[in-house]
């Protein structure tokens, strides 16, 4: 069977059959959802010089 660590504590655990995967239960699977919800994982955004539309419908850049 296929082994992985849990990206949370690193504690070795077969892949196929867990619910919880990638995680090696559920406590490690809500202490993740955790830090994401209270803001510390955050996805990196290009930032662009356009600004987003301000209403629907408009172009960027429109005055």
């Amino acid at each position: 069977m296929r082994e992985h660590s849990c990206p949370r504590c690193g504690r070795k655990t077969v892949y196929q059959g867990n619910p919880f995967r990638p995680f090696c239960s559920e406590r490690c699977k809500l202490i993740d959802l955790g830090h994401w919800v209270s803001g510390d994982y955050r996805v990196p955004v290009l930032e662009t010089e356009e600004k987003p539309p301000e209403k629907p419908g408009e172009e960027p850049g429109e005055p």
